[in-house]
Parts: C-alpha cells; sequence; structure tokens
C-alpha cells in the first residue's frame, strides 16, 4: 500500500465514521482501564455485560477495594479468565490508590507498572483517555497491518511501529478506532467481507472469490 492509499484509506474510514470511539462502556479513566484489563481474551459485549452490574456498586479504586477479590470475582465471573483479572484489577487498585491518589497516571511507564496492564492496554488508556496519539495492536489490527499491507510486520510490535509510520498524522488519534472496528466488521478472519468493503482498492489483499 502506498502512501496515496493510505491517504484514500483513512479519508474513506473517516466519512463513513467521522468520530469513531471504544465499544467498550465507560463514564470515567478508571472505569475505561478496568474495563481494557478485563477485556483481554474477551468480547467488548461480554465485557460491557459484566461491567453494567460491576460500575454502578464499585466504579473507583476504592470501590473496588471495598469488594475485595471474592466480591469482584462476583460481577466479573461470565468474563474469561475472571480469576486472574480480578487479581490484577484488585492489584492495580492498590497501587492506584497507594501510588497515584487514586487517580490513572498519564504515563507509560505507570501505567505499564500496574498488574494486567502491558503495551496494548496503556496504548488504548493514552489514546482514548488521553488523546495521544498511540496504537494498541490488537488481533484486528495486526491481521489488517499485515493482509492489507498498510503496515506489515512479524508481531504487534513490528507492527504497531509500522503503523506510526505510516498512517497521515490527520487521522493517527481515530486510527485505532477505524482499524478496530473495520476489523471486526468487515476485514474479519476467517472470511473477510471484500464486497462489502468501501477501501477494498485500496488494500494489497485480494480475494480468490468475489462472493462466499
Amino acid at each position: 500500500m502506498n502512501a496515496t492509499q493510505i491517504e484514500r484509506f483513512f479519508a474513506t474510514l473517516k466519512a463513513t465514521n467521522p468520530q469513531p470511539a471504544s465499544e467498550l462502556e465507560y463514564t470515567s479513566v478508571f472505569e475505561l482501564l478496568a474495563a481494557v484489563l478485563l477485556s483481554a481474551q474477551a468480547t467488548d459485549v461480554g465485557v460491557n455485560k459484566a461491567t453494567r452490574r460491576l460500575f454502578p456498586v464499585a466504579n473507583t479504586p476504592q470501590a473496588i477495594l471495598a469488594l475485595g477479590q471474592e466480591g469482584l470475582e462476583g460481577y466479573i465471573k461470565t468474563i474469561g479468565l475472571f480469576r486472574s483479572k480480578a487479581k490484577h484489577l484488585m492489584e492495580t487498585c492498590r497501587i492506584l490508590v497507594a501510588q497515584h491518589g487514586g487517580e490513572v497516571p498519564r504515563t507509560r511507564e505507570a501505567l505499564e507498572a500496574l498488574p494486567g496492564v502491558g503495551r496494548k492496554t496503556a496504548n488504548v488508556v493514552l489514546n482514548v483517555a488521553f488523546g495521544e496519539p498511540t496504537m494498541a495492536v490488537d488481533t484486528h489490527i495486526f491481521r489488517l497491518g499485515i493482509r492489507t499491507g498498510l503496515a506489515p510486520g512479524k508481531n504487534p510490535h513490528e507492527v504497531e511501529m509500522g503503523l506510526l509510520k505510516r498512517v497521515p498524522p490527520a487521522y493517527l488519534v481515530d486510527a485505532h478506532h477505524w482499524l478496530i472496528l473495520h476489523g471486526r466488521y468487515v476485514c474479519q478472519a476467517r472470511k473477510p467481507l471484500c464486497w462489502q468493503c468501501a477501501v477494498s482498492d485500496c488494500c494489497d489483499f485480494r480475494p480468490k472469490t468475489p462472493r462466499p
């Protein structure tokens, strides 16, 4: 994918969805952090179902700690790996209270020091909560970076660096959302819906047959 195609690719996605947003439900930076932490190897739909029960009861680090781990597990037990996620979220809440006054830090280093928070989660918080031009490479973005020719790479970090270099600055803050949504609903893993794709003319991928 060349520079002209990349510009057209993102201009088209922007025209289709001018104000993209995360499908995770949250009303504060802490709720966002908690939801993203819970979303590892889980769907946004599944996380939202759990946090609709959890957040009205406990949506601050202090309130989560007051639940205790067993209490927290009761609210998120429908999410995969809920026990380990509950442990990480409890430990994260303790650090937020002890070291950050109960607030979510705004630096990558401080975010990645929280249990269960890796580079992808930190990138989501930095981008969605604080408006930084980061690229959180999940399975959808990793697939799109390679399949489309937008940013080929052998691992998520290579794809992330490629995207940061190749996505035009005007689109970078929202590019993470556009790519996730495009990968989730159009450029799907097993059977990409190329005949429905608004950016297929910009893409390196060519299906063997035009329709399923």
